[in-house]
């Protein structure tokens, strides 16, 4: 049977021209060595050197072969790294799915930045989501991992790692009477705004941050009027801007700076804030996912914010 080894034995004879010196090289004795290129010659079925009284020439049945074999073993060693690339990440596929207020969080955007840097080979997919939505694709295996905004008792077969919490900010219309620059300073109450129309993304899209902002309400003394239920997170900032009513939004959604919309911050004694959790299977964290684990951890860290299980 033809060998890897045989592939070898050839090439170094066929570069040295000499039994003996290519025997060196291979760190064997020639005797063995000459066995060895006899045993392949027979496997072949066609003489590959011919034996001079001072070493070793191709035959044109040599020459095909150990071309071939060249390429042979190159193409062995590229398929092995092809394979260690792999176990360390570097190429496959990855998909992982964020919530739409997600996608505004600078560690989102600096993980998937930092990954691209790092993993120019990896295929990266990205899919935007309602947190029910996103941990149904994970369970099912749709998605490699997810950014949500709630841990939920419905989630316990997955592995749900708190990455970050934010302040919530109230957007207004700049006509608003709190928007006007002399309130630039001042934390809101919540109570303030218990005669306000409110402007909300739809529950079943984002119920995590929805049931934040109705029970703060509560605890504030009122049940917020909700007059509109955006479809998307970035569609409230829209209704907002057009003077249908307040929103109560995550700090890094602010970074949009959409025209006609005012932010303010609460008081601490408001309670609101969205925390950012990382949702993955169960399964074992290897290759592509491993890595983007590893890159979610260093930016949470660097961040001053070690995960921690939930």
């Amino acid at each position: 049977m033809l060998e890897i080894r045989h592939l070898r034995y050839a090439i170094a004879v066929a570069e040295e021209g000499h039994m003996t010196r290519a025997a060196e090289r291979l760190g064997l004795q020639q005797p063995p060595l000459s066995q060895q290129i006899k045993a392949l010659e027979t496997l072949v079925g066609a003489p590959l050197f011919r034996r001079l009284p001072r070493g070793m020439e191709m035959t044109e049945a040599g020459r095909a072969f150990v071309e071939r074999a060249r390429q042979v073993l190159l193409d062995l060693d590229a398929t092995v790294d092809a394979a260690r690339r792999a176990a360390r990440g570097e190429t496959g596929a990855l998909a992982v799915g964020f919530t739409s207020s997600a996608a505004f969080h600078p560690l989102v955007s600096s993980i998937f930045r930092g990954l691209r840097q790092a993993l120019p080979d990896l295929a990266l997919r990205l899919e935007e989501g309602a947190t029910d939505e996103l941990t149904g694709d994970l369970l099912a295996g749709r998605l490699d991992a997810a950014f949500i905004r709630s841990a939920s008792d419905t989630q316990s077969s997955l592995v749900i790692n708190h990455v970050d919490t934010e302040e919530m900010l109230l957007a207004i219309p700049d006509v608003h009477p709190l928007a006007h620059p002399s309130q630039k300073k001042r934390r809101i109450e919540l109570a303030d705004l218990c005669e306000d129309v409110f402007i909300l993304y739809r529950r079943p899209s984002g119920q995590g941050l929805y049931d934040r902002i109705i029970a703060a309400c509560q605890r504030a003394g009122f049940s917020p009027r909700v007059a509109q239920e955006a479809p998307k997170m970035v569609s409230t900032l829209s209704l907002v801007a057009a003077g249908l009513g307040a929103s109560i939004i995550p700090e890094s959604m602010a970074r949009l700076e959409t025209f006609g919309v005012v932010y303010r911050r609460f008081t601490q004694s408001s309670g609101l804030v969205a925390p950012l959790y990382l949702a993955l299977r169960r399964d074992e964290q290897t290759g592509a996912l491993a890595r983007f684990v590893e890159e979610v951890r260093r930016n949470v860290k660097g961040a001053g914010n070690p995960p921690d299980a939930s």
